[in-house]
Protein backbone atom coordinates (compact mmCIF):
# COMPACT_ATOMS: atom_id res chain seq x y z
CA UNK A 1 0.00 0.00 0.00
CA UNK A 2 1.11 3.25 -0.93
CA UNK A 3 2.19 5.74 1.84
CA UNK A 4 -0.91 8.49 1.83
CA UNK A 5 0.17 11.96 0.35
CA UNK A 6 -1.03 15.24 -0.72
CA UNK A 7 -0.67 14.58 -4.45
CA UNK A 8 -2.41 11.17 -4.46
CA UNK A 9 -5.96 12.49 -4.25
CA UNK A 10 -5.75 14.82 -7.90
CA UNK A 11 -3.75 12.23 -9.10
CA UNK A 12 -6.55 9.39 -8.27
CA UNK A 13 -9.49 11.73 -9.63
CA UNK A 14 -7.21 12.43 -12.84
CA UNK A 15 -7.37 7.93 -12.90
CA UNK A 16 -10.98 7.98 -12.17
CA UNK A 17 -11.76 10.45 -14.66
CA UNK A 18 -9.75 8.30 -17.45
CA UNK A 19 -11.14 5.06 -16.81
CA UNK A 20 -14.55 6.66 -16.89
CA UNK A 21 -13.91 8.00 -20.30
CA UNK A 22 -12.37 4.26 -21.59
CA UNK A 23 -15.33 3.00 -20.10
CA UNK A 24 -17.71 5.10 -22.25
CA UNK A 25 -15.67 4.18 -25.68
CA UNK A 26 -16.04 0.73 -24.52
CA UNK A 27 -19.57 0.79 -24.30
CA UNK A 28 -19.95 2.68 -27.86
CA UNK A 29 -17.69 0.52 -28.94
CA UNK A 30 -19.86 -2.65 -28.23
CA UNK A 31 -22.83 -1.03 -29.57
CA UNK A 32 -21.15 -0.24 -32.84
CA UNK A 33 -22.15 -1.82 -36.20
CA UNK A 34 -18.60 -1.88 -37.37
CA UNK A 35 -15.91 -2.69 -36.76
CA UNK A 36 -14.23 0.74 -35.55
CA UNK A 37 -15.29 3.99 -33.71
CA UNK A 38 -15.62 6.54 -36.82
CA UNK A 39 -13.31 9.48 -35.44
CA UNK A 40 -16.38 11.59 -35.15
CA UNK A 41 -18.67 9.09 -33.16
CA UNK A 42 -15.38 8.96 -30.63
CA UNK A 43 -15.15 12.55 -30.15
CA UNK A 44 -18.96 12.59 -29.30
CA UNK A 45 -18.44 9.82 -26.83
CA UNK A 46 -15.94 11.88 -25.30
CA UNK A 47 -17.66 15.30 -25.90
CA UNK A 48 -15.63 16.74 -27.74
CA UNK A 49 -16.72 20.16 -29.07
CA UNK A 50 -15.82 21.51 -32.99
CA UNK A 51 -14.22 24.73 -31.17
CA UNK A 52 -11.63 22.02 -29.38
CA UNK A 53 -10.96 19.67 -31.95
CA UNK A 54 -9.92 23.02 -34.29
CA UNK A 55 -7.43 23.95 -31.61
CA UNK A 56 -6.09 20.17 -31.45
CA UNK A 57 -3.05 19.92 -34.10
CA UNK A 58 -3.22 17.00 -36.45
CA UNK A 59 -0.01 14.93 -35.98
CA UNK A 60 2.20 15.36 -38.59
CA UNK A 61 2.09 11.75 -40.07
CA UNK A 62 -1.61 12.05 -40.60
CA UNK A 63 -1.07 15.27 -42.05
CA UNK A 64 1.12 14.03 -44.41
CA UNK A 65 -1.12 10.78 -45.23
CA UNK A 66 -4.20 13.78 -46.19
CA UNK A 67 -2.42 15.20 -48.84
Amino acid sequence: MAPPSTTAVPDDCVALAEIELCGELMIAASAADGERLSPDRIDEVLMVTAERRARVPVPRRAAAENR
